[in-house]
């Protein structure tokens, strides 16, 4: 009898995203299993594919599968499961859906491999007496010396000796050659911790979610800042693992897995696997086996370890929940908490929402019962909130500061003499955001996309951060050929030369995008900032949440209002989310927490919750104002935007789209646009959007996958679907 198999070929056409059938041969038909990947030929191509299905027959004739390349399945039951599950919520192809799960290393994309470290020991093949009688050479009686403390010596330790010795005592049979596997990213060795005590708060919010272990529930742990959230997540984990389950804990930002990581060795030791972006191909490659080995218990990542192919999982944690870096922006437009909602109904196990300024729509749902509400609503150490000043900048603009504030600048030397860390926080990062010239008007804008450039004076670089188009900047206007060009705006990289001039004296460092790139800079910067060798952290949002600098005393806020400018619905939140957790990050220890915010609209209802720290005040404030306008959490969104690179067409396209949806939706779902999206024109290709909002319409899904298709049979035109809330 001949077995066949169904593999979805790993190929970017929506046109193509299904399985096909194909023969396998009798000598692979011992390793091919379900999940694993395959080489198949495919038209005049080769290319890898997942078996998603084994049969004994097929109806049709069929090519035979060339290679299988994996020894274990990369995709179990589970993920098999989610994949469809991505797939139906976010209508994307299925291989895309399969690729967001993997590291880049299992990825079904051909030339894409990694091999395991591997590391040589060497052991004796027969008694040290018997072998020391026989040698006659120093170099080999040298290494032979080497196994008086050691079973196993390091090879590479031996040949340090002498390599050739090594080879003879190799070839006569005096010492054996071992390989073994070594894992690329190694966690620091730290001083293990004891659990700490409990404040009645937190004893509270534990024995809560304790009692509740074993069931799906979803529990909105509401943190103020220094609460002592993440004690909590330790010791519910403990309790965890104590069950014989395991845990995932997800993050944000790769700036706070450092910290959070260290927290858990600690107390946990190595039983524990690391999943971020900032990890190497290899390094993540590791520690996905590792999990699949079932070699430890405990993940830590950001978005994409929602996937971590964890068995017997018995609570998952999404830390800072209110973060929208939870959600994917490119295809498959996922969000880590409907994923992390799904798995935990698989393994009938709670999910933990902590954050100190929890999501509108997690609250609504809290307040609903559909979640159940923990409080942790006071400091773990007793201490205060931290004291905030709002800081009129038009007047500050007036008396020429227009960069920092009188008060702002007295309070950071007051700091530097005390010896204690000021953050400031600047959510733009390069130098100037636009340069332009003062004789003729001329202004740096992206030759691809409806934007200026920002200048990088590190590199002397113009830059667009949409396409990633670069260019080095002239000394002259180079349409005037004029000595006149203006820089303006101020960005993290300006501010940290300002701040150089300003405080000579002061020890400097600045975190953003620009200074991270190379690898490991985050967990760097922030250890080397947390041991006081630096005075000043200055950076973007990256440095506002999740973060604890015991010395810290004084955040400075430039800019504050520029996110409640950006038209989009969630602006006001985003806002009052990064000014809290960015004060949050002041007096968290011994010193007493001051904030100065500084903005152009101080008396902007926003900013006074944000000064009164009142979240319920904010939350009653804007649930109001989005129940009027129908946005989430009152009705859903569905976002569609039609991109080409023909102008006519996008719009024909557009309005073509609209018509048809007004014939499909429900009448009580609302359609709005088309319109030119924010970035109308991003790397020379034209993007028009149309919403919808809608609060139950059985028709929406059916009437999509339509559009889709008949989007998919215009080549000038693409549509992406992204599903809001």
């Amino acid at each position: 009898m001949n077995m066949y198999v169904d593999v979805l070929v790993e190929i970017k056409n929506k046109h193509v995203d299904k399985t096909f059938t194909y023969k396998v041969p009798k000598s692979l038909e011992a390793d091919v299993e379900v999940g694993k990947r395959v080489v198949v030929p495919f038209g005049k191509m080769t290319l890898e594919g997942y078996i998603l299905n084994r049969k004994d027959q097929s109806d049709i004739e069929t090519k035979e599968i060339l290679e299988v390349i994996d020894e274990e399945p990369v995709l179990n039951v589970e993920m098999m499961t989610l994949g469809t599950f991505v797939q139906e919520k976010t209508l994307a192809s299925l291989s895309a859906c399969y690729g967001a799960m993997l590291p880049k290393a299992l990825k079904a994309k051909k030339s894409v491999t990694l091999s395991k470290k591997m590391v040589s020991y060497l052991k004796l093949a027969m008694g040290y007496e018997e072998i020391y009688a026989k040698l006659t050479n120093d170099s080999q009686k040298r290494i032979l010396e080497l196994f008086q403390q050691e079973d196993l010596v390091l090879k590479k330790e031996a040949n340090k000796i002498s390599a050739s010795a090594v080879k003879t005592m190799l070839k006569k049979e005096y010492i054996e050659q071992l390989e073994e596997e070594v894992y690329r990213y190694q966690l620091k060795e730290v001083e293990k911790e004891a659990k700490k005590i409990f404040t009645p708060a937190q004893e509270k919010a534990y024995q809560k979610i304790k009692e509740e272990l074993n069931t799906e529930k979803v529990f909105l742990l509401h943190g103020v800042t220094g609460s002592g959230k993440t004690e909590v997540y330790l010791q519910l984990i403990e309790d965890v693992l104590n069950l014989g389950k395991t845990a995932l804990v997800l993050v944000p930002e790769i700036s706070l897995t450092s910290q959070l990581t260290e927290r858990f060795h600690k107390r946990f030791g190595n039983n524990i696997a690391v999943l971020h972006s900032g990890l190497s191909d290899a390094e993540r490659y590791d520690e996905w086996r590792k999990i699949l080995r079932e070699e430890v218990s405990i993940v830590i990542g950001a978005r994409s370890a929602v996937f971590a192919p964890l068995k017997n999982i018995g609570i998952i944690i999404m830390d800072e929940e209110h973060s929208e870096s939870y959600k994917q922006e490119n295809n498959p437009r996922y969000h880590a908490l409907d994923i992390a909602k799904k798995r935990a109904e698989t393994h009938h196990c709670p999910v933990i929402l902590g954050s100190a300024t929890p999501s509108l729509s997690s609250m609504a749902r809290a307040i609903k019962g559909v979640y159940q509400y923990v409080p942790l609503l006071e400091r773990a150490n007793q201490k205060k909130l931290p004291n905030i000043l709002i800081v009129d900048m038009a007047l500050e603009v007036q008396n020429r500061h227009p960069i920092l504030s009188r008060e702002l600048e007295c309070k950071i030397i007051e700091k530097l003499n005390k010896n204690e860390q000021v953050m400031l926080l600047l959510n733009r990062r390069g130098h100037s955001t636009t340069i332009t010239c003062s004789n003729c008007g001329y202004t740096y804008r992206c030759p691809h996309c409806d934007i200026s450039l920002t200048y990088h004076k590190s590199s002397n670089q113009l830059r667009c951060h949409y396409c990633g188009y670069t260019k080095y900047k002239d000394d002259r206007c180079p349409n005037c050929h004029e000595d006149a060009l203006n820089y303006l705006g101020l960005g993290t990289e300006k501010l940290e030369e300002y701040l150089g001039n300003v405080f000579p004296t002061a020890r400097i460092i600045r975190m953003d995008r620009d200074s991270t790139t190379t690898k490991g800079m985050h967990e760097k910067i922030i250890t080397d900032f947390y041991d006081h060798k630096y005075d000043i952290l200055l950076g973007t949002q990256m440095v506002s949440k999740g973060l604890d600098f015991p010395h810290v005393s004084l955040v400075g806020i430039l800019n504050a209002d520029a996110s409640l400018n950006i038209p989009d619905y969630r602006s006001n939140e985003r806002t009052f989310s990064l000014l809290c957790q960015a004060s949050g990050r002041a007096g968290r220890k011994d010193t007493t927490g001051e904030v100065i915010i500084q903005t152009f609209y101080p008396d902007n209802f926003i900013m006074q919750c944000v000064k009164e720290q009142n979240y319920q005040k904010f939350c009653k404030y804007e649930l109001n104002i989005r129940k009027t306008l129908k946005y989430p959490p009152f009705y859903y969104l569905c976002n569609l935007t039609i991109r080409s690179k023909d102008y006519e067409e996008a719009v024909k396209e557009a309005r073509k789209a609209k018509e048809f949806l007004e014939t499909k939706l429900d009448k009580t779902s609302l359609l709005l646009g088309p319109t030119t999206a924010n970035m109308f024109l991003v790397n020379k290709v034209y993007h028009f959007e149309i919403l919808i909002k809608y609060k139950s319409d059985e028709k929406l899904i059916s009437a999509l996958k339509e559009l889709d298709e008949m989007c998919l049979l215009n080549s000038k035109i693409a549509l992406d679907i992204d599903f809001l809330s």
